[in-house]
């Protein structure tokens, strides 16, 4: 009973309960993904995501990115496609962690780009 109420309560969370009735009644499974995320399609052509842990856009990987936007490339008919030696492995978004990309975070951002005439 519990986790009725805290499903139908902290929707911020995961799914809501009205779109877990919407996936039982209308929904196809289409796939899942590495991070656990199942992808679902209606009969009208609609698409969702139901993600397996933070509700979080940047947690889609790239090949079923395409699937979402309904970018027509090879990817979309074969979710598992084989990764290239050169491709990195898919992350959600850094930024405001320690793990963000900062450009200048090496070099002294303090020091001029350039010299005064003065000496």
């Amino acid at each position: 009973m519990l986790t009725l109420f805290k499903k139908i309560f902290t929707w911020w969370n995961r799914d809501t309960f009205g779109t877990r009735l919407k996936t039982i009644f209308f929904g196809k499974f289409v796939g899942k993904d590495s991070f656990g995320n199942k992808y679902y399609e209606s009969k009208k052509g609609k698409r969702w995501v139901i993600y397996s842990g933070n509700v979080d856009a940047s947690n889609i990987p790239v090949e079923w990115f395409s699937w979402m936007h309904f970018t027509k490339n090879k990817i979309e008919q074969n979710h598992d496609l084989k990764k290239y030696s050169w491709q990195k492995p898919h992350q959600s978004n850094q930024t405001g962690t320690d793990k963000a990309y900062y450009p200048n975070k090496e070099k002294d951002v303090t020091k001029k780009k350039y010299k005064t005439w003065k000496n």
